[in-house]
């Protein structure tokens, strides 16, 4: 079984022969989904102490060496100012030119051809108008918010009409909807102005058979429901101080395939046995019905012996069928 199939077969809870990190990928993400400038330095993988703005025009300052950066400045802070404000062109060949220019290089037999959206709609949005003010104007400019929703949902639109014509077969998408011990904001708030945006992207996809994984860190049990009924096949990170495991496997179990839930913190922090034991128990705890991939809640600078054990472990006990561990 090759790769690629045996990520097939994780994410339909098949027969898969192992279980792995994630699906195999080639990107052809556009140029600026990782906040990247027109022109100047900038971008996650910019020294420390760099200042920018991307594509949006959203001001970012990188402060730590591993870590994306902050964003700083916001330039539609003022709601009031939606309708003329000037939103990106998906269709600007700055943006969508690698987007081609990728695909054409992939390795398409094996690996799925894959293209980001990251930041999709909740993020992208208070990137551009600030969280304070986004919270704020759910209540007192509700009209405004859905305006900014929409036209960042168009674009990501536009950029999705570019990747299906290059062949794309695994959408990324995501917006970090949780925080440790609860959503963001209510349910109410959620299903009213974002999921109608969400199924817009969605349910191009899937008339076109596309995978669709969906990232949201944070306590999302209460909402695992939209995320299965949207359609995301693949949900991470799953945190594992952020959410019961056993209850989200047990939602999720043949309806949705689950990557992450290996505490970044234990990773962190070692020791060594305290990683090997923990990945054992979530091996079988996620993946012993298949639709798991086994990997870190968070990505961070890890320290290179942890992170290598992490791995270790995954390839010496993650083939099936899976062998429960002592303390499981």
């Amino acid at each position: 079984m090759t790769p690629k199939e045996n990520a097939l077969e994780i994410m339909r809870f098949g027969c898969p022969e192992r279980i792995v990190g994630g699906p195999p990928s080639a990107d052809c993400s556009y140029f600026g989904v990782n906040h990247q400038p027109f022109s100047g330095e900038g971008g996650h993988h910019s020294p420390v102490g760099t200042r920018w703005h991307d594509i949006w025009g959203i001001g970012w300052q990188k402060a730590l060496e591993g870590v994306m950066g902050m964003a700083r400045e916001h330039p539609l802070s003022d709601l009031r100012k939606v309708d003329s404000f000037s939103f990106p062109d998906p269709d600007d060949p700055r943006i969508c030119a690698q987007i081609y220019e990728k695909a054409e290089q992939a390795d398409r037999e094996g690996k799925f051809l894959t293209g980001s959206h990251r930041e999709t709609l909740w993020e992208r949005s208070y990137n551009l108008v600030g969280m304070d003010n986004l919270m704020i104007g759910f209540m007192d400019e509700p009209n405004a918010v859905k305006a900014v929703f929409h036209a960042v949902m168009d674009f990501q639109l536009g950029i999705a009409r570019h990747y299906l014509a290059v062949g794309l077969e695994f959408a990324g998408l995501g917006d970090d909807l949780g925080s440790q011990r609860g959503l963001l904001f209510s349910r109410e708030i959620l299903e009213e102005f974002l999921v109608p945006e969400y199924r817009r992207l969605f349910d191009l996809y899937k008339r076109n058979g596309i995978w669709i994984g969906f990232h949201s860190c944070g306590h999302i049990e209460p909402i695992l429901d939209v995320f299965m009924d949207l359609g995301v096949n693949v949900l991470n990170p799953i945190q594992a101080s952020a959410n019961d495991l056993d209850v989200v496997r047990a939602r999720t179990r043949g309806r949705m395939a689950i990557a992450g839930g290996v505490s970044t913190h234990t990773i962190m922090q070692g020791p060594l046995e305290a990683i090997q034991e923990e990945t054992r128990q979530r091996l079988w705890q996620l993946g012993r019905d298949g639709g798991y991939f086994c990997r870190p809640d968070q990505g961070m600078p890890f320290p290179e012996p942890h992170i290598a054990a992490f791995n270790r472990t995954v390839a010496e006990h993650g083939f099936y069928p899976l062998r429960r561990p002592a303390a499981a």
